[in-house]
C-alpha cells in the first residue's frame, strides 16, 4: 500500500464508531486517499456521525505515528477493505473490520484454514486432543487459526509450528505487537516469524474485555469451518462456534465423558447440529465443498497478475505461466516436501502454498503429510 493511502486508511480506523459506514465510503471512493479527499459531505452521506468526522479531522496523533512507525518494518502489513488482497472469506461475514494489521505473511489469510478453539484450563485429554487435530491439520497443508490465549489455543499453535512448514495464524484481541495473556510474548514472535499474527486494533492497543468476543468473528471468518475441542457451557469458545454457524461456516465438536464439566459445551453444540468428530480427517472431508469455493478465490486473485494454469495433452502446465512451470516440473510422483521445493524452483514457501493449494483442489497435485506429487 502506498504511504499516502496507508496514512488516510489509518485516519480511517482511527474514527471509531459504527464499521459499515466506512466501508460504504471506500466502496464509493475506490481507496482511503479518495476516501478522505471527497470531504465532510461525503462523509455524511456514507453515513458517519459528526463524532467519526471530527477524529478524521483531528486523528490521535500519538496511536498514529505508533502505527506508521510500526508499518515501518518490512514484516508488517496494512489490509483494508479496499484492498484486492483482504481475505476473501472475511468479505461475507455479517460485520468484517475496516482493516487488518498483520505481522507476518499476509497471503497465508487467505490460505485453506481451520479455526480450532476452547477451554483456558484444559483437561489434559483436552489438550492432547488440541495438539492432534492441530499436528494433523498442519500436517496436510491446512493452517491452523487460533486465538493465542492460554489452553487449548496455545495448544494448536505449538502444534502447528511443529510440523516443518506448518502454517498457523493468530488473532488477537489486542493490538498485533502485544501478547495476551503477556507470557504468551514468545510464542506470538514464533507465530509471526512462521505465519501470521492479525488484529483490527492498532499497535499498542492493550486488552479489554470487549475486544474478544469481537475478535472471534474475525477467528471464525478467516476458517473454512471452526473444531471445538473442549468447552464448558459458558465458554467464549461458543460465541464462536455460534458466529462461525451464523457465517454459513462448518461448526464441529470432539465429544468427551458426561462426567466432564469442560465437555458439556461441546455436547450442546453438537445437540445443536455441529458436526461430531474423532479424527482430523473427518473435519477435512466435510470442508471440501467450502475448500473449493476459497479455491475459486484464489484463482481469479491470481488471474490478476498471471495467466492461469491449465494441464497440456502433455500433462504438463502450459508455457504461458512462468511461474507454475517451474513448480510443475520440479514434482514428482513420489512424494516432495516444500523445503525440497523451494530449493528445486526458488519460490517461497508463501508462493509454493498457493499455487500448491490451486493445483490440489483441481485434482492435479497429492498432499500427504505436507509432501506432494502429480496426480496425472
Amino acid at each position: 500500500m502506498h504511504e499516502e493511502d496507508a496514512l488516510a486508511l489509518l485516519k480511517l480506523i482511527l474514527a471509531g464508531g459504527a464499521v459499515a459506514p466506512r466501508r460504504g465510503l471506500l466502496d464509493a471512493h475506490g481507496t482511503p486517499t479518495r476516501s478522505l479527499a471527497a470531504g465532510a459531505s461525503a462523509w455524511r452521506a456514507a453515513g458517519l456521525n459528526e463524532a467519526q468526522i471530527q477524529r478524521i479531522r483531528q486523528p490521535d496523533n500519538e496511536i498514529l505515528q505508533r502505527a506508521r512507525q510500526w508499518l515501518d518494518h518490512a514484516r508488517h502489513h496494512l489490509l483494508g477493505w479496499h484492498d484486492p488482497d483482504y481475505p476473501p472469506l472475511l468479505r461475507r461475514i455479517g460485520s468484517p473490520p475496516l482493516a487488518l494489521f498483520v505481522d507476518g505473511d499476509p497471503s497465508l489469510l487467505w490460505h485453506a484454514g481451520v479455526a480450532i478453539v476452547g477451554s483456558r484450563s484444559p483437561t489434559a485429554g483436552g489438550r492432547d486432543n488440541a495438539h492432534s487435530f492441530a499436528k494433523a491439520f498442519a500436517a496436510s497443508g491446512t493452517a491452523v487459526i487460533s486465538g493465542m490465549a492460554a489452553g487449548i489455543d496455545a495448544a494448536a499453535h505449538e502444534a502447528a509450528l511443529s510440523v516443518p512448514q506448518g502454517v498457523t495464524v493468530a488473532v488477537l484481541g489486542t493490538g498485533p505487537d502485544l501478547a495476551y495473556p503477556p507470557h504468551h510474548a514468545g510464542l506470538r514472535e514464533r507465530i509471526a516469524a512462521q505465519g501470521a499474527v492479525v488484529s483490527e486494533h492498532p499497535p499498542g492497543t492493550p486488552a479489554k474485555p470487549a475486544h474478544f468476543p469481537s475478535r472471534n468473528r474475525i477467528l471464525a471468518g478467516l476458517a473454512l469451518g471452526t473444531l471445538v475441542v473442549e468447552a464448558t457451557e459458558r465458554s467464549g469458545a461458543l460465541i464462536t462456534a455460534r458466529q462461525a454457524g451464523d457465517n454459513g461456516r462448518e461448526v464441529f465438536a470432539v465429544p468427551g465423558s458426561i462426567h466432564n464439566p469442560m465437555a458439556r459445551g461441546c455436547h450442546r453444540l453438537i445437540r445443536e447440529g455441529a458436526g461430531l468428530v474423532e479424527n482430523a480427517q473427518e473435519v477435512l472431508d466435510a470442508l471440501v465443498p467450502m475448500a473449493s469455493e476459497l479455491a475459486d478465490f484464489l484463482r481469479g486473485r491470481l488471474a490478476g497478475s498471471l495467466a492461469r494454469p491449465h494441464i497440456g495433452a502433455d500433462n504438463a502446465l502450459a508455457p504461458l505461466n512462468p511461474d507454475y512451470q517451474p513448480l510443475w516440473l520440479a514434482l514428482g510422483h513420489d512424494p516432495t516436501g516444500m523445503d525440497l521445493l523451494v530449493e528445486r524452483t526458488g519460490l517461497t514457501a508463501a508462493e509454493l502454498s498457493s499455487m500448491l493449494l490451486v493445483m490440489e483442489l483441481d485434482g492435479r497435485v497429492a498432499v500427504e503429510h505436507g509432501r506432494y506429487s502429480r496426480k496425472t
